[in-house]
């Protein structure tokens, strides 16, 4: 059935009716409509994000030496783990938005919660990073410790900058990653009282499409920031 106002209410068995817009033709069309206009959102992220690997590149080009010296003082460790927690997440989230698909709802739940662990994991590693940094005085700016680390300030007076862009950088990444979050709590929350299944599961999947970018965003800003030496 149909309504000018309310759209199209699809019935599906094992779940709760899908109500599809009423511009919307059909439950296809709505998900190909929601696909383009998430690809058109990643475009502005990229575009948001680009204005700092740029900034990165030029300073990088400026000053090698100072980013050199001062990438010693990140974790290699912390970043390499990071980096496996969330590739292990894009993983779990995949294999969520699979199980949506065949109908299996227990089983996407479970991935699901697996991802937001992850994604805490990620959180909990950053947090124990920061807290190094700060306490050391590696901070952005004029904020920059130098009592604590007088012989890199006095050889590279440049070298808070490294730090201004590590911070913005990460800083920015974490808030998607809590964004993140909060979007698969969401999805588990719909998928709970059977609103997703192998007939709709536009919404998983265009999460999936944004944690997917996040975690690709972090594998670009390891090597440049962690490896640069």
């Amino acid at each position: 059935m149909s309504d000018a106002h309310h759209g199209h209410v699809v019935e599906h068995p094992g779940s709760k009716p899908h109500v599809v817009a009423h511009h919307f033709n059909d439950a296809d069309h709505e998900f190909d409509a929601s696909k383009q206009g998430m690809w058109v959102f990643m475009v502005t992220e990229v575009l948001m994000l680009g204005g700092l690997f740029v900034a990165y590149a030029i300073f990088r080009g400026l000053y090698p030496e100072m980013f050199k010296a001062a990438h010693a003082y990140l974790s290699v460790k912390m970043g390499a783990t990071n980096t496996v927690v969330l590739l292990t997440s894009s993983l779990t989230m995949a294999m969520a938005v699979s199980a949506t698909q065949r109908g299996e709802r227990n089983k996407a739940l479970g991935l699901l919660a697996a991802t937001v662990a992850l994604a805490g994991v990620f959180l909990v590693v950053k947090y124990f990073e920061y807290s190094h940094k700060i306490h050391s005085g590696l901070l952005p700016g004029g904020l920059f410790g130098t009592e604590q680390n007088a012989e890199l300030i006095k050889n590279f007076p440049k070298a808070p900058l490294f730090f201004s862009l590590y911070f913005m950088m990460t800083g920015i990444h974490g808030l998607h990653v809590v964004i993140g979050m909060g979007l698969i709590l969401w999805i588990m929350k719909r998928t709970s009282a059977k609103e997703f299944g192998p007939h709709f599961y536009t919404p998983v999947e265009l999460v999936g499409f944004y944690w997917h970018f996040v975690d690709l965003v972090w594998i670009y800003l390891f090597p440049l920031l962690y490896l640069v030496g």
